[in-house]
This record gives C-alpha cells, sequence and structure tokens, in this order.
C-alpha cells in the first residue's frame, strides 16, 4: 500500500485553481486572503468598508478572494469604484470637493493624490491648517506642549554636568 494520502491529487487540483493576485485599480490584492481581508489592503478602504462591498456583491466575506469566478471578482471591483453612490455621504472619504463640490470615495493613488492637493492648497492660502503644515507642527488641535518634540533633548544634561564640574575641579587643583 502507497504512502501517499489518495485525496492530495485533489487538494493540489483546488490550489491550482486560485489566483494569487487580483488587481484592483493599480494595486495587486492577495488572492489567499478572505476578501474583507484582501480588500482592506487597498487605500481607502477599511474593515467596514469591505464588509459592506462584500455585502453589496452577495459575495461571502470569508471566501477565498483568488478562488471567485472572474465575473464575480468583477462585480466586487465595480462596487468599489461605485462605492460613494450606495453608502451615505458621511462614510466617504472626499467630501464635498474644493472645486467640484461632489462626494467622492478615493481608492489606492488617487487617495493620496488628492490629499497632497489639498494639503497644498491649504499651504498656499495660508489657512491656519496649511501654516500649521508649512510648520511641521500638529494639525488637529493636539496638545504640543509636552509632545510632537522633534529637536533633541530637552531639559537638564545631568552627565554634561557632572562633567563640567569635574573639569572645574580638575582645574583647581591643577593651580
Amino acid at each position: 500500500m502507497s504512502a501517499e494520502d489518495p485525496n492530495a491529487g485533489e487538494d493540489a487540483d483546488e490550489e491550482e485553481d486560485i489566483r494569487y493576485f487580483v488587481r484592483i485599480g493599480q494595486t495587486d490584492l492577495d488572492g489567499t486572503k478572505s476578501v474583507e481581508r484582501a480588500l482592506t489592503e487597498l487605500n481607502g478602504i477599511g474593515h467596514r468598508a469591505a464588509r459592506i462591498i462584500a455585502e453589496q456583491a452577495d459575495v461571502d466575506r470569508r471566501a477565498v478572494f483568488g478562488k471567485l469566478d472572474d465575473d464575480v471578482i468583477d462585480n466586487v471591483v465595480e462596487h468599489v469604484e461605485s462605492f460613494a453612490d450606495e453608502v451615505p455621504e458621511w462614510m466617504t472619504n472626499h467630501q464635498k470637493d474644493y472645486f467640484t463640490g461632489d462626494t467622492t470615495h478615493e481608492t489606492g493613488n488617487d487617495l493620496q493624490l488628492t490629499r497632497r492637493q489639498d494639503i497644498n492648497r491649504m499651504k498656499m492660502i495660508d489657512s491656519y491648517r496649511g501654516v500649521r503644515h508649512k510648520r511641521g507642527q500638529k494639525v488637529r488641535g493636539q496638545r504640543t506642549k509636552s509632545t510632537g518634540r522633534t529637536e533633541g533633548t530637552i531639559g537638564v544634561n545631568v552627565e554634561a554636568i557632572k562633567e563640567e564640574q569635574a573639569e572645574e575641579a580638575a582645574a583647581e587643583d591643577d593651580e
């Protein structure tokens, strides 16, 4: 009798059917993870948004993303792209655009580009938040008296004082 498992061939076939990378936009998602976990790798999609997208696409959120059919994956991609149209305005990540007034949900590199443009616009018009960004200070009202210090050590350096006193004592002894 052989030491091999008779069902080993079937498991190998199942593993070959998996897509290891699923591309959404300009991002490669891990096909070996569940749908919910894989979607959270995409910038702009968190756990809650991933769960909502899986529900709207009628996909089990615990299913392995790479084992889904191509048309199901395309359906998930469509729901990711039209996420802002299907959820309340407060759930999107870019509300009331400065120029168009539209509410969108940015994902991937578009999110980073939009955020950088918004910060640069605030810096150019010298708004309060823009000035804080220019100076590298905290922007959202956090306390700055005791945290966020970027310079070197603040306070008394005991070792330096002891060294100075030792040098002064040595200088006095030499005289």
